[in-house]
C-alpha cells in the first residue's frame, strides 16, 4: 500500500481533495469523510489506468515536502491529509481465516444479500476499512 499526500479543503459545504503527486487526481463529498474516501478511489483508478498505459506510479512526496513546496494554502483553509492507495497485484492467496460463527453467519448473509463470495465481501469491506484509516 502506498500512501499520497492529498490537499483537503472546504467551499460552500462541499469538501475537495486533490492530490497533486497525481496530476488531475481529485476527489469531493459532503463531508470531510467521503472527500477523502472518494480520494482515495480516484487516487487507485488513476493509477491503475495509468500503469495499464505503461506509465509508471508516481513517487509519492512527504507531507513535509509538499508543505516546503508551497503548494497548501494554509491561511487558505487548506490542510495535507494521507490517502492511502491499495493496488490490487492480480493475483489471489489463500488465507485461513478464523470467525465467530454467529459474524460469519452474518458475513455470509450480508455477502449473498449483495450477490457476492463470501471472500469478495470481506475484501471489498477491508478495502473500506483500510481507505477510511485516516
Amino acid at each position: 500500500m502506498s500512501e499520497y499526500v492529498g490537499i483537503i479543503d472546504e467551499s460552500q459545504g462541499t469538501w475537495g481533495v486533490r492530490i497533486p503527486d497525481l496530476p488531475g487526481c481529485y476527489g469531493a463529498g459532503d463531508s470531510a469523510e467521503a472527500a477523502l474516501r472518494d480520494a482515495a478511489s480516484a487516487a487507485r483508478e488513476w493509477i491503475v489506468y495509468q500503469e495499464t498505459a505503461g506509465v509508471a506510479r508516481p513517487k509519492a512526496r512527504t507531507a513535509g515536502d509538499i508543505l516546503a513546496s508551497g503548494e497548501i494554502d494554509v491561511g487558505g483553509g487548506e490542510a495535507a491529509v494521507l490517502i492511502p492507495v491499495l493496488i490490487d497485484e492480480g493475483r489471489t492467496v489463500r488465507a485461513n481465516l478464523t470467525f465467530d460463527a454467529g459474524l460469519l453467519g452474518a458475513i455470509d448473509a450480508a455477502a449473498n444479500e449483495r450477490g457476492l463470495t463470501r471472500s469478495a465481501f470481506l475484501a471489498s469491506a477491508a478495502r473500506e476499512k483500510i481507505s477510511a484509516r485516516r
